[in-house]
């Protein structure tokens, strides 16, 4: 599946820092060590309606982290999955009475037009759910080789008994377990499974359901095995960052890497674990199931500028749950229009503090609300100056500095 496109960022002077991100499994910020080459999985849309804030804001924290890793002198191999089979997209075909395979090619190219226009960098590979049937199909062979699972009526799962290290990417007990995983996909209450937490990995053809031939019999994937089986086909055991809204901590991760270390023998399936927090609109989680949505398509079509869009995201840390408004939206804006005038001027303060500033704060935790502020002091500066009449005393080489901050670090085009 292709992905999207987008131009290379800028290169800066000199070489950023390394990387410090919160690990979920260790529960610290940890030091990313990757090697020449950083390997990062971020998990997908289901395409079964257009991308939300709370989606662009996932991605938009990934995209920063490759940047981060990019100044640092790394080469980045990202990879990206989309769920472009499964029960929500083909519970909402049914409703609407649109071909399944319609309605996810419209909104997975509405996914890439919404990530091109906000300078999310594209992954390597983006890889459909469909065109991976075969792959999945021999991942859950392997596991069955390994004794770790079982059929249910022809479906196949995962037994969590097979899992010694169960737990270790969400460190949740057993007790918290169980609801999540009814609440998140999971059916714990069905009869004749071994264990209320065993898992889906293939579920077998039923009437009106779209299925492939595979030597498991005609079926379609479970959820959790198509990251795993991707993501080891195509960055191999022990990459460096897997990503994901904090939804996604349980079941989905722990489940992943339980199969991922079956599956090689090996682990961790992962070295660092990275969640990001909901992002709410009115009080509550925003979310398809509730419908209460912002999506990046519709304001691009009311003719929002998606940079503005990208700073009204960008002030808020990824780890931390927050709320669209749309007095943020117009901050943003007049955020971008400050900056955009100051960068047009003809010279400026010292910009080299501007790119120190950012460096260290993204490397960081990635804490783009303080880099966002060096920016905003610098332009505050810089149009004070211009103001005062002493705008063409500065540096005539500070204005091109900063757009290349921005553009290279923060994703904003000035």
């Amino acid at each position: 599946m292709r992905s999207w496109p987008a131009s290379d960022p800028v290169r800066l002077p000199g070489t950023g820092g390394p990387l410090r991100v919160h690990d979920t499994a260790s529960g610290t910020v940890r030091t990313t060590d990757p090697g020449p080459t950083a390997r990062m999985y971020v998990c997908g849309i289901t395409p079964y309606d257009a991308a939300h804030i709370g989606h662009a804001f996932t991605y938009l924290t990934f995209d920063l982290v490759g940047r981060v890793w990019r100044d640092a002198g790394h080469e980045v191999d990202y990879v990206q999955n989309t769920t472009d089979i499964d029960d929500p997209l083909l519970e909402r075909a049914a409703a609407t009475g649109e071909d399944w395979r319609a309605l996810a090619d419209r909104e997975i190219q509405v996914f890439r037009d919404d990530m091109a226009a906000l300078r999310v960098l594209p992954p390597r590979a983006y890889v459909g759910v469909v065109e991976s049937v075969d792959l999945i199909a021999a991942f859950v062979e392997r596991l069955r080789e390994r004794g770790a699972t079982y059929d249910l009526d022809g479906d196949v799962y995962y037994a969590v008994q097979s899992a010694p290290h169960f737990g270790e990417v969400s460190g949740l007990d057993r007790a918290a377990m169980l609801p999540l995983f009814a609440e998140r996909g999971g059916d714990p209450d069905r009869p004749g499974k071994k264990d209320p937490l065993d898992w889906l990995l293939w579920r077998a053809e039923r009437p009106g359901e779209p299925a492939w031939d595979t030597p498991l019999g005609r079926g379609r994937p479970g959820w959790h095995v198509e990251c795993s089986a991707i993501s080891l086909h195509e960055l191999g055991m022990g990459f460096d960052l897997n990503g994901g809204g904090d939804d996604l901590v349980f079941p989905h991760h722990e489940m992943g890497a339980a199969e991922a270390r079956c599956a090689s023998g090996t682990g961790p399936h992962a070295r660092a674990y990275v969640h990001v927090g909901m992002v709410g609109l009115d009080g509550e989680k925003m979310s398809k199931s509730r419908g209460n949505l912002v999506f990046v398509s519709r304001l691009r079509e009311q003719g929002v500028d998606p940079m503005a869009i990208r700073l009204a995201m960008l002030p808020h840390h990824y780890r931390t749950a927050w709320e669209w408004t749309d007095d943020a939206l117009e901050g943003a804006r007049s955020r971008l229009e400050r900056w955009r005038a100051a960068a047009a001027l003809p010279a400026g303060p010292d910009a080299m503090p501007v790119l120190a500033a950012v460096r260290a704060a993204l490397a960081d935790d990635l804490d783009a609300a303080a880099a966002v502020a060096a920016v905003d002091a610098w332009a505050d500066a810089a149009l004070a100056a211009a103001g005062s009449g002493a705008g063409d005393a500065g540096d005539p080489a500070a204005p091109a500095l900063v757009r290349d901050v921005a553009d290279a670090l923060l994703g904003v085009a000035l």
